[in-house]
């Protein structure tokens, strides 16, 4: 039995799995993301030996790393470009400085050495589904990836598609609104500013600037200290502002869908990320504005929007998925 292992790389935290070729997960750590380059290659590195660990003897069957970070990886080179959520990983060049400390640790161990694969997160994400989720029965298929920011992992023909140097799938840098708010792209209106966690948060405090969300003000106890969180958590104990704004973030959500439906034609959109897990504040809105607003949602051409299945695992299990090579 052959063991790869997946890294998931976020803003806040490294997830890692090991997983068989089938897709059993057989070991699982977790480790924080650091704001320092070298801080995030011993983090990584950290990951994989927390990882070797847990296996124990099964350790020797692990035969490749799989890593998935946010922003633009430059798949071949190995080097990340434009990760605006994660600072420190900014022009990092991971082959060249990860890989020699993973065949130090793995010789260390006894291990055979280990192949090292680096791919965009929400591309990840898009290859566990195709794998083992919502996905494995189709071969178009888009997976937005609603977090911090927005994601996109595209897969056609079955394989991942990547582009020209693998930074295809930025759809949340697609531009819904011309000269509108900063985005930490670099970029002005960018979708991720309207649907994602980070612009549910900028949003809100334009709301509470304006006097509303008073709810949420309580909870967060000032304008600069409102997040996604407290909007959610407002909410769920009944609050009408909050529900709204989740509604609205939700039709802004739709609008984006349609444009990947009509610009890919996929057989199924998948949704996945940490904002998803808002649940019907969140999915209930966005599913009844893409029907209202999307020629897409039924009849000839329709391409549903369904929840992704792997959840919070999805970006490490496609990583480890495609360091053992189970899709291309």
């Amino acid at each position: 039995m052959s063991i790869g292992l997946g890294l998931d790389v976020g803003g806040t935290k490294i997830l890692g799995i090991g997983m068989s070729q089938s897709g059993e997960r057989v070991a699982e750590v977790r480790v924080d993301s650091p704001h320092d380059r070298d801080d995030l290659l011993d983090a990584l590195e950290a990951a994989v030996d927390g990882l070797l660990e847990v296996l124990g003897d099964v350790a020797r069957e692990v035969v490749s790393v799989g890593v998935g970070f946010p922003g633009l990886v430059e798949v071949d080179a190995g080097v990340l470009h434009a990760v605006p959520n994660l600072p420190a990983a900014q022009g990092f060049t991971v082959r060249d400085d990860l890989l020699p400390r993973l065949v130090k640790l793995a010789a260390n161990r006894g291990n055979q050495p280990l192949r090292l694969t680096l791919d965009n997160d929400a591309t990840c994400a898009a290859a566990a589904e195709l794998c083992f989720g919502a996905a494995r029965s189709t071969r178009e298929a888009v997976i937005v990836t609603v977090g911090t920011g927005i994601g996109g992992g595209l897969i056609s023909g079955g394989k991942v598609l990547r582009g020209a140097r693998g930074f295809a799938g930025e759809v949340g840098h697609a531009v819904i609104q011309i000269d509108g708010p900063p985005c930490g792209c670099g970029g002005r209106g960018c979708w991720e500013q309207f649907a994602s966690g980070s612009g549910l948060a900028r949003l809100a405090r334009l709301e509470v600037a304006e006097g509303r969300l008073a709810a949420v003000l309580e909870r967060a106890g000032s304008i600069e200290a409102v997040h996604g969180e407290h909007v959610l958590a407002a909410a769920r104990e009944g609050d009408v502002e909050a529900a709204a704004l989740f509604a609205r973030v939700g039709r802004y959500l739709a609008v984006g869908l349609h444009n990947l439906a009509e610009i890919f034609d996929p057989d199924v959109i998948l949704l996945s990320g940490g904002l998803v897990r808002a649940g019907d504040y969140l999915v209930g809105p966005t599913l009844e504005a893409y029907a209202r607003y999307s020629r897409r949602a039924v009849g000839v051409g329709a391409v549903p929007v369904l929840v992704a299945e792997l959840g919070d695992h999805s970006g490490a299990v496609g990583a480890a998925a495609i360091g053992l090579g189970l899709v291309g």
